[in-house]
């Protein structure tokens, strides 16, 4: 798969949880820890999903995820000399923005999926069908996550999402695709949790928690 390619990865992993979780409407901000009704009349969580104990408030999310998704520090740590990120607005899903390397062909994209409002639950009652990689993940400190690809199950591809939850309703998706030198070597998943460790930490910082 060429890199050009693995760049649409992203929103195309995303969509497929757009397509089949929207119905239209915003998110509420569900951060009260009580059970929040989704669009489709369900009680959020839902599909298997685990419930966002702990949930940050809604406004992590409201952002420019190019400038306040990833430090420069923690950009040069995932991908050594990256471009100026790309932000991108998608109308079903929020807002992205990726960043490439592109000697080493590496990418990295950070979603605020703020338009989808049934959360992980989305993604696991849609994305999941589709996925031929699928991991449920240790919580992110403490926020549950899931890591896929609908490309390769072997991931050897060097595409990996990971989807967090950071509310019932709301997710920040971490899109990596490896350096063409550490694809076959690496596991993209365990990178692609790293990064979104580091999102996490800077929504938890901009939330005072």
């Amino acid at each position: 798969m060429s890199r050009r390619t693995m760049a649409r990865t992203f929103l195309v992993v995303t969509i497929a949880v757009a397509v089949g979780g929207c119905t239209g409407g915003e998110p509420s901000a569900g951060t009260n820890g009580t059970p929040s009704p989704s669009t489709q009349g369900k009680t959020l969580p839902y599909g298997g999903a685990p419930k966002v104990e702990h949930p940050l408030p809604a406004s992590v999310l409201s952002g420019d995820p190019c400038q306040e998704g990833l430090t420069t520090q923690q950009l040069t740590e995932a991908l050594g000399t990256p471009s100026a990120g790309r932000k991108k607005e998608v109308p079903v899903l929020g807002s992205t923005c990726t960043w490439d390397n592109d000697a080493s062909g590496a990418q990295v994209s950070v979603g605020y999926t703020t338009k989808v409002p049934d959360g992980l639950s989305a993604v696991y009652s849609n994305t999941k069908k589709q996925a031929k990689l699928w991991r449920e993940l240790p919580p992110i400190q403490g926020f549950p996550a899931v890591a896929g690809s609908t490309f390769d199950a072997t991931a050897k591809d060097g595409f990996c999402q990971v989807s967090v939850g950071i509310t019932d309703q709301l997710t920040t998706d971490i899109g990596l695709t490896l350096g063409e030198t550490k694809r076959g070597t690496s596991d993209p998943c365990d990178v692609a949790a790293r990064i979104a460790d580091m999102v996490v930490t800077n929504l938890r910082q901009k939330a005072g928690t």
